[in-house]
């Protein structure tokens, strides 16, 4: 199985959200850096079988951008189990339930993600930027052990060269 990790995209500060944190939406920098980054993802990954996204605002509206770059009918489910707090049993649980997907993408947040990934590779760093992607391969159904495939920053999807379509 792959599993295609990807934080949300860029939100707004903390400092300057009065409503919950839940709520917490992208910024417009955000949204069309994920575009980009979407079509880009869209041409060197091949659709995942499933999204699943947090329940946070943030996530949710980064994993529908992703599904509209892919172009293709991808399904985006909410996962409560991706909510902050997120780690190695959660995932056990949606890979228990999702057993018969071959790419799982999962949307979520910091620090989960690292730790996360780190585990399953064998305990190397990784930090997640907003946006950042990792895909890393479960050869081995039912074990979290796996390999690390490829960790692209946001910044680099975003740049690789796809075209935003023209509105208007």
């Amino acid at each position: 199985m792959l599993l295609y990790f990807l934080r949300h995209g860029k939100a707004g500060r903390r400092t300057e959200w009065s409503g919950p944190d839940s709520e917490r939406s992208l910024t417009e920098e955000g949204v069309v850096l994920l575009e980009r980054e979407a079509l880009n993802l869209a041409a060197l990954f091949a659709a995942p079988d499933l999204i699943l996204t947090s329940p946070l605002v943030r996530a949710s509206q980064t994993a529908a951008i992703t599904a509209r770059g892919y172009g293709a009918p991808c399904q985006v489910v909410m996962e409560e189990l991706l909510a902050p707090g997120f780690g190695r049993k959660q995932l056990g649980k949606i890979l228990d339930e999702h057993s018969n997907a071959a790419t799982l993408m999962l949307v979520g947040h910091e620090p989960d993600f690292s730790l996360t990934a780190a585990a399953l590779i064998g305990g190397a760093r990784i930090v997640f930027g907003k946006g950042d992607f990792v895909v890393v391969s479960l050869p081995i159904p039912g074990v979290l052990e796996g390999m690390l495939v490829a960790h692209i920053p946001a910044r680099v999807l975003a740049g690789l060269g796809a075209e935003l379509p023209q509105t208007g």
